[in-house]
């Protein structure tokens, strides 16, 4: 791309793009002579305009790959277990509560001596920019359903991710071994979500599988692997690498850790790369078993390490041609960052005020999440958000990648906040005996349904409530008396209603409501109770009493009193079978 048609791109003008090309420390003879890629986007960036790198897939030595493959489905539907099965493992255990909380990457080689590299993306509902990541970077789809559960929630939003992305999906039906099992109604219930299915004349394969008693796996190999052959799926392995981080987390001894698919071409052990907003060079890389290796090839998961900060999964890498370059780039994509982020802060606050005369006021609940890995934050950072209502306001502060530290206390301790730990460490016992005594609350939480649990009772606890008038007692009045007068308020007259209490209890400071026919004649205070010649503050069910309502005469027999109280309901947590959140105010 020459200067003259990044000008065209941009919007900007040819010296104004030059200028910006010398401050970068960059010199070109001619408008007409070629920018680096890395060159064009920072000029771009520079002058405020959006970019996005398409990478070529043209190069000298282009040869078949394996297949990436992305299992999906409804949470508990044995997704792990299915793979477990596939690479004679068993992670299913080792997860929390035994759900996937992380996006998983590995390589199972087939009997057969082909290999599939597959994505295993968690199934709860909160997970669910994982499973549209996972789908991002993949070529197949599993949709992993229970024969004896049926499409849930998280298959049809699995489905969706998967037409998204315009992904092939093969259908997988779990636990056939189960005696209520039926995988005939399953592929009714996939049929009617518009899958067009083999057994119906559609190309979509289904195969019926068993994760515990492993069977079926050799069918669903077979159609994993006939999918990708229809597919001819091909990369360049020459040239720079085309890459995307899986997941990112940090390691005590080692930094900023990223767990990569290569899509296209090879990453070298030494290369300066650009990820995301981050840069590093690359000091060494593992596969999926923790093994040393110099180079990755296509759709190989490895997990790379040298990054001078920790990116966002998602992020795609880029190889650049020296450490100068990837710090200019890095710098310029963190500047673009931050400008879009403020410019999203203050357009949000903007439409928060001409909505704050219509939306009542909300109580804050500040919190703080901490994770072991960057998509976990995400995922719990979203999953929390989905729990704001008209009465409170879920606000995360801050999140981080790592422990609780000492640093997580005092900012908490500044914005009146709760700290989230989620799938890390427990904080050392100074940083528990400081957040004690500053009265922090620090939650620890592995599984993401007791974490959501938790955090929406607090929210129920903080929220204030809403004023309701309830009906505590009813009397029907039976007779009238009237006292000359007798009447303290207005030095004259008094009438008396004589009434039974034919429902809950009539008291005295409470607001009293007359009906007459069912319509309101009269609501006010009353001013009198009594009950056998005995003032009395309340009188229950069945039993009869005398009462005067403040500035009202006007009784008849058959006329019904409502004694009226102004109770606080608060909101409450609503859990569903799916897995999915929210608060009912």
């Amino acid at each position: 791309m020459t200067i003259v048609e990044l000008a065209k791109r941009t919007g900007e003008g040819i010296a104004a793009l030059q200028d910006v090309l010398i401050n970068v420390g960059e010199s070109v003879d001619s408008e007409f002579h070629p920018l680096s890629i890395d060159i064009a986007e920072l000029i771009a960036m520079e002058v405020g305009a959006s970019v996005k790198r398409i990478h070529a897939n043209e190069g000298t030595e282009i040869v078949p790959r394996p297949p990436v493959v992305t299992v999906m489905g409804h949470v508990d539907h044995g997704k792990t277990s299915l793979l477990d099965a596939l690479r004679q493992t068993s992670v299913a255990a080792k997860e929390a509560g035994g759900i996937t909380q992380h996006l998983g990457a590995f390589i199972v080689s087939m009997p057969s001596g082909a290999s599939i590299t597959f994505l295993d993306t968690p199934g709860h509902a909160a997970f669910s920019a994982m499973r549209a990541r996972g789908a991002a970077v993949t070529d197949i789809v599993v949709l992993v359903v229970a024969a004896d559960d049926g499409v849930m929630p998280q298959t049809l939003e699995a489905i969706a991710h998967a037409k998204a992305a315009n992904v092939p999906i093969v259908v997988a039906v779990n636990k056939c071994d189960k005696p209520a099992a039926n995988p005939e109604r399953v592929k009714i219930q996939l049929a009617s979500e518009g899958l067009l299915l083999e057994d119906m004349g559609g190309d979509i394969q289904v195969v019926e599988v068993s994760a515990i008693k492993k069977t079926g796996l050799d069918n669903l190999e077979e159609a994993l692997l006939l999918q990708s052959e229809v597919m001819n799926l091909k990369s360049r392995v020459d040239g720079p690498a085309q890459a995307y981080v899986v997941e990112a987390r940090l390691d005590k001894g080692r930094g900023s850790l990223a767990t990569a698919i290569v899509k296209a071409g090879t990453l070298v052990c030494g290369q300066h790369v650009v990820v995301g907003s981050e840069w590093g060079r690359i000091r060494a890389i593992r596969d999926m078993v923790g093994k040393l290796i110099e180079r990755a090839t296509p759709a190989m998961p490895v997990e790379i390490e040298g990054l001078k900060g920790l990116p966002m999964a998602g992020d795609d890498i880029i190889v650049v041609q020296s450490e100068e370059r990837a710090r200019m780039l890095s710098a310029g994509r963190k500047k673009k960052f931050e400008k879009d982020r403020l410019l999203t802060i203050s357009d949000g606050r903007a439409e928060a005020l001409e909505l704050s005369e219509e939306v009542p006021q909300r109580a804050e609940m500040p919190i703080i999440v901490k994770a072991d890995v960057q998509g976990t934050v995400q995922a719990v950072t979203d999953a929390l958000k989905t729990l704001n209502s008209p009465q409170v306001f879920v606000n995360v502060v801050h999140v981080g990648v790592g422990p609780v530290s000492q640093s997580d206390v005092d900012r908490a301790q500044a914005c009146g906040a709760c700290i989230v730990g989620f799938n890390v460490k427990n904080p050392a016992s100074s940083v528990r005996m400081a957040a004690t005594q500053a009265s922090v609350k620090i939650l620890m939480h592995c599984v993401i349904y007791h974490l959501l649990e938790d955090i929406g009772n607090m929210i129920v606890d903080k929220a204030p409530g809403t004023f309701e008038t309830q009906v505590a007692g009813e009397a029907e009045v039976l007779s009238i008396f009237e006292l000359k007068g007798k009447s303290k308020a207005k030095g004259g007259d008094a009438k008396i209603a004589g009434c039974r209490v034919t429902d809950g209890c009539v008291s005295k400071s409470s607001i009293m409501r007359l009906l007459r026919s069912g319509e309101v004649v009269f609501e006010g205070s009353c001013t009198s109770l009594k009950q056998e010649k005995h003032d009395v503050e309340k009188v229950g069910k069945g039993n009869e009493c005398g009462l005067v309502l403040c500035n009202c005469d006007n009784f008849q027999v058959g006329d019904i009193v409502q004694c009226l109280d102004q109770v606080v309901r608060k909101p409450k947590f609503i859990s569903s079978e799916s897995g999915a959140v929210r608060i009912e105010c």
